[in-house]
């Protein structure tokens, strides 16, 4: 059976037809689905005011932690410009914890001071009555409040430095790895970041982070070692930049420096593997050792002291 043309002509039209009108049904049901939507949101959503929204908040997000941030600002510009840039410096070193700035640091020790030399002299002024002994232990209690933040943060800076330390020559590694299979230094970074999720990581993701926003590589790089402070990370960027001004190959050199980190990982390994018998002696003699007596010697103490009481007892 064979169709004329203008059969088919009007086939066509009508198929043509019918997907217009499917085409357009399908697009108001969807047009109606989302104002249905729209309306019944609209009419089961509670609609908020912006107070309304401040007041569902905890009462000590909404009032008791602003006045603490004000206050530790007001505390913190009291301190002089030099200590606020050196403050700033070891923050970025323990890798900016609680997001705290150097007059948000600054404000902290000096509430800490005062609160606990204050709650201290009044414990003691309570229990002993005396002024002086309040006084004294009011002061004492500040300076222990006013340094031991300082402490933590040297601490948490150690730390963050020894993680680096350690995961440096793994890190070199797989550079030399991607630089090898034909990725770029910058890629090779990125690569890197993505892999761990340790401290020296996130530094790298940093770095890359600056190069791609139009910061200079070597910039970035002398940055890295400004924030972290670790001596291998300065060999490391100070290799890398040597080899980009001489027109070396930074795989071949790589190379080279990641043999010597994972023989210096080594060194300090065996380093603190000598050092350990020296760190075993002091719980040895002071904890272990007494012990040791007790158990062995206690049971012959009463015999010792009937016999010595004996003998006391025999003599003329």
């Amino acid at each position: 059976m064979q169709l004329d043309p203008v059969e088919l002509s009007w086939i066509a039209a009508a198929l043509v037809a019918v997907s217009v009108v499917f085409f357009l049904t399908s697009v108001r049901a969807r047009r109606l689905d989302a104002q249905a939507v729209d309306a019944r949101v609209r009419r089961y959503a509670p609609k908020r005011t912006l107070e309304e929204v401040e007041l569902s908040e905890p009462f000590f997000e909404r009032a008791i932690k602003p006045l603490l941030q004000r206050m530790v600002r007001i505390a913190g510009r009291l301190a002089p410009q030099r200590n606020i840039e050196d403050l700033e410096r070891d923050l970025a070193r323990a890798g900016r914890p609680f997001d705290l700035t150097a007059l948000d640091f600054l404000g902290g020790r000096l509430l800490a001071a005062l609160s606990v030399g204050l709650v201290m002299g009044g414990v003691v002024f309570l229990f002993k009555s005396s002024l002086r002994l309040a006084l004294f232990f009011t002061l004492a209690a500040g300076f222990i409040g006013f340094y031991a933040p300082k402490v933590w943060l040297w601490r948490r800076i150690a730390r963050r430095q020894r993680d680096m330390e350690r995961a440096l020559p793994d890190a070199l590694d797989m550079l030399v790895v991607c630089l090898d299979a034909g990725l770029g230094f910058d890629l090779a970074l990125l690569r890197i970041a993505q892999r761990w999720r340790h401290e020296l990581a996130r530094e790298l993701d940093q770095v890359v982070y600056e190069i791609r926003a139009g910061k200079p590589r070597a910039e970035a790089l002398q940055d890295l070692v400004t924030r972290t402070g670790v001596e291998d990370i300065a060999t490391f960027v100070a290799v890398i930049l040597q080899a980009e001004e001489l027109g070396v190959s930074v795989a071949k050199v790589l190379h080279i420096h990641a043999r010597q980190m994972r023989i210096l990982r080594r060194y300090r390994a065996e380093e603190q593997a000598r050092e350990a018998t020296i760190k075993m002696l002091f719980p040895l003699v002071f904890l272990i050792f007494p012990a040791t007596l007790a158990v062995i010697l206690g049971p012959a103490v009463p015999q010792l002291l009937s016999v010595l009481g004996g003998l006391g007892g025999g003599a003329p």
